[in-house]
Protein backbone atom coordinates (compact mmCIF):
# COMPACT_ATOMS: atom_id res chain seq x y z
CA UNK A 1 0.00 0.00 0.00
CA UNK A 2 1.21 3.28 -0.71
CA UNK A 3 2.93 5.44 2.08
CA UNK A 4 2.98 1.80 4.38
CA UNK A 5 6.69 1.94 4.77
CA UNK A 6 6.63 -1.26 2.99
CA UNK A 7 9.19 -2.12 0.55
CA UNK A 8 7.97 -2.52 -2.75
CA UNK A 9 7.84 -5.79 -4.60
CA UNK A 10 10.42 -5.94 -7.32
CA UNK A 11 9.37 -6.36 -10.98
CA UNK A 12 10.14 -9.77 -12.35
CA UNK A 13 12.44 -10.15 -14.92
CA UNK A 14 11.33 -9.93 -18.39
CA UNK A 15 11.22 -13.44 -20.13
CA UNK A 16 14.84 -13.99 -23.00
CA UNK A 17 15.01 -16.26 -25.75
CA UNK A 18 17.08 -19.17 -25.38
CA UNK A 19 17.72 -22.41 -26.55
CA UNK A 20 16.50 -24.62 -23.62
CA UNK A 21 19.06 -27.89 -22.53
CA UNK A 22 15.93 -30.26 -22.72
CA UNK A 23 13.93 -28.53 -25.38
CA UNK A 24 11.44 -32.22 -24.56
CA UNK A 25 10.83 -31.49 -21.33
CA UNK A 26 10.37 -27.40 -21.26
CA UNK A 27 7.37 -25.23 -21.27
CA UNK A 28 6.69 -21.53 -21.39
CA UNK A 29 4.26 -19.69 -19.02
CA UNK A 30 1.87 -17.37 -19.80
CA UNK A 31 4.28 -14.86 -18.77
CA UNK A 32 6.66 -16.18 -21.56
CA UNK A 33 9.60 -17.56 -19.27
CA UNK A 34 10.54 -21.28 -19.64
CA UNK A 35 10.04 -23.87 -17.08
CA UNK A 36 10.88 -27.34 -16.92
CA UNK A 37 7.37 -29.58 -17.98
CA UNK A 38 8.20 -31.67 -14.35
CA UNK A 39 6.78 -28.26 -12.30
CA UNK A 40 3.45 -28.88 -11.23
CA UNK A 41 1.40 -26.27 -13.21
CA UNK A 42 0.18 -24.44 -10.02
CA UNK A 43 4.10 -23.39 -9.33
CA UNK A 44 4.88 -22.51 -13.35
CA UNK A 45 3.44 -19.17 -12.56
CA UNK A 46 6.44 -18.88 -9.81
CA UNK A 47 9.10 -19.60 -12.73
CA UNK A 48 11.03 -16.58 -13.71
CA UNK A 49 14.65 -16.19 -15.93
CA UNK A 50 17.86 -15.29 -14.60
CA UNK A 51 20.75 -14.40 -15.72
CA UNK A 52 24.48 -15.36 -14.87
CA UNK A 53 27.54 -13.09 -14.65
CA UNK A 54 28.73 -14.69 -17.26
CA UNK A 55 25.72 -14.12 -19.66
CA UNK A 56 24.26 -17.87 -18.91
CA UNK A 57 20.20 -18.11 -19.13
CA UNK A 58 18.69 -19.90 -15.73
CA UNK A 59 15.18 -21.01 -15.50
CA UNK A 60 14.37 -20.32 -11.45
CA UNK A 61 11.55 -20.89 -9.25
CA UNK A 62 10.71 -18.28 -6.91
CA UNK A 63 8.79 -19.16 -4.29
CA UNK A 64 7.21 -17.91 -0.84
CA UNK A 65 8.48 -13.97 0.40
CA UNK A 66 10.43 -12.00 3.02
CA UNK A 67 13.53 -11.67 4.16
CA UNK A 68 14.59 -15.11 5.72
CA UNK A 69 15.70 -17.02 2.13
CA UNK A 70 16.52 -20.42 1.49
CA UNK A 71 18.76 -21.69 -2.11
CA UNK A 72 18.06 -25.12 -2.84
CA UNK A 73 20.98 -26.47 -5.35
CA UNK A 74 19.88 -29.69 -7.35
CA UNK A 75 22.17 -32.50 -8.27
CA UNK A 76 24.27 -32.13 -11.52
CA UNK A 77 22.60 -34.46 -14.23
CA UNK A 78 18.92 -33.55 -11.92
CA UNK A 79 16.60 -31.13 -12.77
CA UNK A 80 14.66 -28.51 -10.87
CA UNK A 81 12.14 -30.66 -9.28
CA UNK A 82 14.45 -32.52 -6.95
CA UNK A 83 13.78 -29.71 -4.62
CA UNK A 84 10.64 -28.29 -5.43
CA UNK A 85 8.24 -30.43 -2.64
CA UNK A 86 10.54 -29.18 0.16
CA UNK A 87 10.66 -25.82 -1.61
CA UNK A 88 7.01 -25.45 -1.48
CA UNK A 89 7.03 -26.20 1.88
CA UNK A 90 9.37 -23.87 3.24
CA UNK A 91 7.65 -21.51 1.53
CA UNK A 92 4.31 -22.31 3.42
CA UNK A 93 6.13 -21.63 6.06
CA UNK A 94 7.48 -18.37 5.41
CA UNK A 95 10.43 -18.43 3.63
CA UNK A 96 11.64 -16.62 0.51
CA UNK A 97 13.12 -19.95 -1.03
CA UNK A 98 15.24 -20.03 -4.90
CA UNK A 99 15.58 -22.90 -7.00
CA UNK A 100 17.84 -22.67 -10.01
CA UNK A 101 18.03 -24.86 -12.63
CA UNK A 102 21.47 -24.81 -13.31
CA UNK A 103 22.67 -24.44 -16.85
CA UNK A 104 22.64 -27.61 -19.32
CA UNK A 105 19.74 -28.80 -17.38
CA UNK A 106 16.02 -28.72 -18.24
CA UNK A 107 14.80 -25.49 -19.01
CA UNK A 108 18.14 -23.51 -18.80
CA UNK A 109 20.15 -22.67 -21.43
CA UNK A 110 22.88 -24.56 -23.59
CA UNK A 111 26.34 -23.68 -22.34
CA UNK A 112 29.54 -24.65 -23.48
CA UNK A 113 31.07 -23.78 -20.12
CA UNK A 114 30.44 -26.51 -17.34
CA UNK A 115 32.72 -25.65 -15.27
CA UNK A 116 31.52 -22.45 -13.66
CA UNK A 117 28.15 -23.74 -12.04
CA UNK A 118 29.45 -22.00 -8.97
CA UNK A 119 28.07 -18.25 -10.96
CA UNK A 120 24.30 -20.36 -11.32
CA UNK A 121 24.51 -20.50 -6.97
CA UNK A 122 25.54 -17.29 -6.80
CA UNK A 123 22.86 -15.91 -9.61
CA UNK A 124 20.16 -17.40 -7.31
CA UNK A 125 21.93 -16.08 -4.54
CA UNK A 126 21.34 -12.65 -6.22
CA UNK A 127 17.79 -12.63 -6.87
CA UNK A 128 17.16 -13.57 -3.21
CA UNK A 129 18.72 -10.44 -2.51
CA UNK A 130 17.05 -8.98 -4.97
CA UNK A 131 13.70 -9.88 -3.99
CA UNK A 132 14.19 -9.01 -0.60
CA UNK A 133 15.86 -11.82 1.25
CA UNK A 134 18.51 -10.06 3.92
CA UNK A 135 19.63 -14.01 5.60
CA UNK A 136 20.06 -17.11 3.31
CA UNK A 137 20.04 -20.81 4.47
CA UNK A 138 22.45 -22.53 1.71
CA UNK A 139 20.75 -26.04 0.44
CA UNK A 140 22.08 -28.08 -2.06
CA UNK A 141 23.09 -32.04 -3.09
CA UNK A 142 25.58 -33.38 -4.88
CA UNK A 143 27.55 -30.94 -6.98
CA UNK A 144 24.79 -28.49 -5.96
CA UNK A 145 25.60 -28.50 -2.41
CA UNK A 146 29.36 -28.09 -3.28
CA UNK A 147 28.64 -25.06 -5.30
CA UNK A 148 25.99 -23.73 -2.75
CA UNK A 149 28.62 -23.34 -0.34
CA UNK A 150 31.51 -21.95 -2.40
CA UNK A 151 28.70 -19.22 -3.23
CA UNK A 152 27.52 -18.72 0.19
CA UNK A 153 31.16 -17.78 1.11
CA UNK A 154 30.97 -14.48 -0.42
CA UNK A 155 27.68 -13.37 -0.78
CA UNK A 156 26.26 -10.37 1.29
CA UNK A 157 23.42 -12.00 2.75
CA UNK A 158 24.12 -13.27 6.11
CA UNK A 159 24.10 -17.31 6.13
CA UNK A 160 22.16 -19.07 8.45
CA UNK A 161 22.78 -22.46 8.02
CA UNK A 162 23.86 -24.79 5.44
CA UNK A 163 22.79 -28.48 4.35
CA UNK A 164 25.23 -30.21 1.98
CA UNK A 165 23.24 -34.05 0.65
CA UNK A 166 25.87 -36.41 -0.75
CA UNK A 167 28.00 -33.41 -1.62
CA UNK A 168 31.84 -33.75 -3.03
CA UNK A 169 34.98 -32.36 -1.36
CA UNK A 170 35.39 -31.20 -4.60
CA UNK A 171 33.38 -30.53 -8.12
CA UNK A 172 35.26 -29.62 -11.25
CA UNK A 173 37.53 -26.89 -10.24
CA UNK A 174 35.03 -26.07 -7.20
CA UNK A 175 36.46 -26.70 -3.44
CA UNK A 176 33.80 -27.79 -0.55
CA UNK A 177 36.84 -28.11 1.82
CA UNK A 178 37.97 -24.51 1.49
CA UNK A 179 34.54 -23.44 1.91
CA UNK A 180 33.51 -24.74 4.92
CA UNK A 181 36.69 -23.47 6.91
CA UNK A 182 35.60 -20.10 6.10
CA UNK A 183 34.53 -17.94 8.74
CA UNK A 184 31.58 -17.17 6.97
CA UNK A 185 30.14 -20.84 7.21
CA UNK A 186 30.64 -21.60 10.60
CA UNK A 187 27.18 -22.01 10.69
CA UNK A 188 24.84 -24.72 11.89
CA UNK A 189 25.41 -27.29 9.47
CA UNK A 190 24.06 -30.67 8.09
CA UNK A 191 25.77 -33.18 6.23
CA UNK A 192 24.19 -36.31 4.95
CA UNK A 193 25.31 -39.48 2.81
CA UNK A 194 24.65 -43.00 1.95
CA UNK A 195 27.38 -45.37 3.11
CA UNK A 196 26.40 -47.23 -0.44
CA UNK A 197 26.58 -44.34 -2.79
CA UNK A 198 29.32 -45.16 -5.27
CA UNK A 199 30.58 -48.07 -2.97
CA UNK A 200 31.52 -45.67 -0.40
CA UNK A 201 33.24 -43.20 -2.45
CA UNK A 202 30.86 -40.13 -1.92
CA UNK A 203 31.04 -40.93 1.83
CA UNK A 204 34.85 -40.40 2.10
CA UNK A 205 33.97 -37.13 0.61
CA UNK A 206 31.35 -35.90 2.82
CA UNK A 207 33.01 -37.14 5.67
CA UNK A 208 36.61 -34.80 4.42
CA UNK A 209 33.95 -32.16 4.59
CA UNK A 210 32.79 -32.88 7.29
CA UNK A 211 36.22 -33.01 9.12
CA UNK A 212 37.12 -29.53 7.25
CA UNK A 213 34.21 -27.68 8.60
CA UNK A 214 34.68 -25.06 11.12
CA UNK A 215 31.64 -24.95 12.64
CA UNK A 216 30.09 -25.81 16.16
CA UNK A 217 27.27 -27.04 15.47
CA UNK A 218 27.65 -29.30 12.63
CA UNK A 219 25.78 -33.05 12.12
CA UNK A 220 26.36 -36.24 9.71
CA UNK A 221 24.08 -37.69 9.24
CA UNK A 222 24.37 -41.66 7.40
CA UNK A 223 21.16 -42.51 5.91
CA UNK A 224 20.96 -46.37 4.81
CA UNK A 225 19.20 -46.23 1.39
CA UNK A 226 21.91 -46.23 -0.90
CA UNK A 227 20.97 -43.31 -2.83
CA UNK A 228 21.97 -40.33 -4.03
CA UNK A 229 21.53 -36.55 -2.90
CA UNK A 230 17.86 -35.99 -2.73
CA UNK A 231 16.59 -39.74 -4.00
CA UNK A 232 17.05 -40.20 0.30
CA UNK A 233 13.92 -38.10 0.56
CA UNK A 234 12.29 -38.88 -2.75
CA UNK A 235 12.49 -42.56 -2.00
CA UNK A 236 8.76 -43.64 -1.08
CA UNK A 237 8.04 -44.90 2.50
CA UNK A 238 8.34 -43.35 5.75
CA UNK A 239 12.03 -43.03 5.99
CA UNK A 240 12.02 -40.41 2.88
CA UNK A 241 9.54 -38.75 4.38
CA UNK A 242 11.39 -38.76 8.02
CA UNK A 243 14.56 -37.60 6.47
CA UNK A 244 12.89 -34.56 4.65
CA UNK A 245 11.45 -33.48 8.13
CA UNK A 246 14.57 -33.89 9.45
CA UNK A 247 15.65 -31.24 6.61
CA UNK A 248 12.87 -28.92 7.31
CA UNK A 249 13.46 -28.83 10.85
CA UNK A 250 16.79 -28.42 10.34
CA UNK A 251 16.43 -25.11 8.34
CA UNK A 252 13.54 -23.68 11.15
CA UNK A 253 16.01 -24.72 13.71
CA UNK A 254 18.79 -23.02 11.96
CA UNK A 255 16.95 -19.69 11.46
CA UNK A 256 15.53 -20.18 15.08
CA UNK A 257 19.09 -20.12 16.49
CA UNK A 258 20.15 -16.93 13.99
CA UNK A 259 18.16 -14.91 16.03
Amino acid sequence: MAGSGAPATPRDHEPVAYKPSWPDRTVRTTRGHLVNSCVPKSLRSKATTLTTSDGVHLSALVLGEGPDGVLLDHEQGYNICSFVDIGRELAQRGYHVVIPEYRNHGASEESADNEHIDRDARAGLAELRRVGATRVFLAGASCGGTTAAVAGVDTPLRVTGLLMMSSPARCGGLDAVAAVRKHKLRVPTLLVVSPGDMDGAVERQVREVYAASSARDKELVIDKSGFHGTDMIKRTGAAGTALQNRVITFVTDSYAASR
